[in-house]
């Protein structure tokens, strides 16, 4: 037996298969398409989804109405990774934040960019950042990044519902 340590090993592999959005997925997709933030709001607990569920989470109810939602958000919380691996795209290290669209109630996860590492905070403010419009599919990867914006942070109260 060896004492050469195993560090990896290159198993491709291929899996096909199709989804078939919901209504609430459906309309999520066709607004990323156009451009546009919509949530559904829980008709119960009045909680926002973004991206948007067929019912809450919370309340076991059928959404009903469609929230439009801004452009804005807040870190409600993030990581710094620093783990390489396989077809990575971004160079390391690199931010992963938990963002709070402004008029949703849970976070979306997306890269973080524009902000040097020491400076990534609970409670900055970030504007989603579009990929080129002609780029544009069904699909939140519509969304590059988020990037500080120019106000200053969040209270925490209004975000920490969202951690």
């Amino acid at each position: 037996m060896s004492d050469e340590t195993i560090t990896g090993i290159i198993a491709p592999i291929r899996m096909d298969y199709r989804y078939t959005p919901g209504t609430a997925t459906s309309l999520f997709l066709r607004a990323m398409k156009e451009g546009r933030f919509e949530g559904r709001r829980c008709p119960s607990c009045s909680k926002v989804y973004f991206p948007p569920r067929g019912g809450c989470s919370m309340c076991g109810v059928e959404f009903a109405e469609t929230v439009p939602l801004a452009n804005t958000g807040t870190v409600a919380t993030y990581t710094i990774v620093n783990v390489n691996f396989a077809n990575r795209a971004v160079e390391l290290p690199y931010v992963v934040a938990e963002v709070k669209f402004d008029g949703a109630d849970i976070t979306t996860s997306l890269l973080l960019k524009g902000v040097p590492l020491e400076e990534v905070r609970q409670g900055l403010r970030v504007e989603a950042k579009w990929i080129p419009e002609e780029e544009w599919d069904y699909s939140l990867a519509n969304i590059s990044h988020v990037e500080p914006l120019d106000e200053p942070d969040a209270p925490f109260e209004s975000y920490k519902d969202a951690i």
